[in-house]
């Protein structure tokens, strides 16, 4: 198949990239590299059926393709809160352009949404017909609105245009190929172990996170595009929750570090709980995480001492 990857240049999208190519696809990596990385795909240019595109989705584009994953947007809260504005224009009319796309050529087109639909939940784990708890006036709307009215859009090209769809909401993902600048727990707390800085730890630590490794969550955006009769929305992330502080702990025993661990105040709207409920995931794609979270982690801990290493 002819496949287009928006955000194909980003830590998600750039492995997803390395496998549909393994699996003999031509791809199409589209991408404008706000948050993605040249760095990231620089092992694919000379493949023979890998083309890049430098393109923004907040603008229209003509190709001919039979699946689109829609991956395009900053999703780290330093990234999607540097530019608010931008953020919510990629996600709505990245969106709008995307499933136009589609319609036009007859695509079946993923969308990757986000658990941030259910902002700081009142529902533990979530599932997903749990409408949410967003604030949509707070420093984080741009993204967790934007990403809502993605789906909005998804699923009214669906019902009015008969658009192709599939809805994925994607819990947080580690793994190499992360943004050393993204803000994200993971990146963070590894840099400063490495570094032996002071990691930083927002509340008391008592925040819950469930962290699935990269390569299990690019099988389940696989698994749901082929899936042939489910639309979704689907969780698709690592049930086994942990508190932000347990975790800072567990990096520095495994990156031997004597980095402490300070505390600041929370951030504006930080979730308190987030654990997906994946019983659909297993049940519709016969899909749940494989990778044990202390093996993910030393593989990005050795991702990231490489790129420290290079200076």
């Amino acid at each position: 198949m002819r496949i287009l990857v928006t955000g194909g240049a980003g830590f998600i999208g750039s492995h997803l990239c390395e496998r549909l190519l393994g699996e003999g696809h031509d791809v199409i990596c589209l991408d404008n590299f706000f948050t993605g990385s040249k760095r990231n795909i620089a092992g694919l240019l000379d493949h023979r059926s890998f083309e890049l595109i430098r393109h923004d989705v907040t603008q229209p584009i003509l190709l001919e393709v039979d699946r689109i994953y829609n991956l395009a947007c900053p999703a780290s809260p330093i990234h999607y809160q540097y530019n608010p504005v931008k953020t919510t224009k990629t996600s709505v009319m990245g969106a709008i352009n995307m499933l136009g796309l589609a319609k036009r050529v007859r695509a079946r087109i993923l969308q990757a949404s986000t658990s941030e639909v259910y902002g700081d939940p009142q529902v533990h784990p979530q599932t997903e017909g749990y409408w949410g708890n967003v604030n949509p006036l707070g420093v984080r709307s741009c993204y967790d609105e934007g990403k809502r009215v993605a789906e909005t859009l998804m699923m009214d090209y669906h019902r009015q245009n008969k658009v192709d769809i599939r809805i994925v909401r994607i819990f947080n993902t580690y793994g190499p190929k992360m943004a050393e600048n993204d803000g994200r727990v993971v990146s963070n707390f590894i840099l400063q172990a490495l570094k032996g800085e002071d990691i930083t730890v927002y509340g008391q630590g008592e925040q819950t996170r469930s962290f699935c490794f990269v390569t299990d969550l690019v099988e389940g955006l696989a698994r749901m595009m082929s899936c042939p009769d489910f639309i979704g929305p689907v969780n698709l992330g690592n049930p086994c929750e942990t508190t932000i502080l347990e975790f800072a702990q567990k990096i520095i025993a495994l990156t031997g570090s004597r980095s402490r661990i300070v505390h600041k105040p929370l951030p504006a709207d930080d979730p308190k709980q987030r654990q997906p409920d994946i019983s659909l995931a297993k049940e519709k794609l016969g899909w749940e995480p494989k990778i044990p979270v202390e093996d993910g982690l030393k593989k990005t801990i050795e991702y990231f001492d490489g790129i420290l290493s290079l200076g």
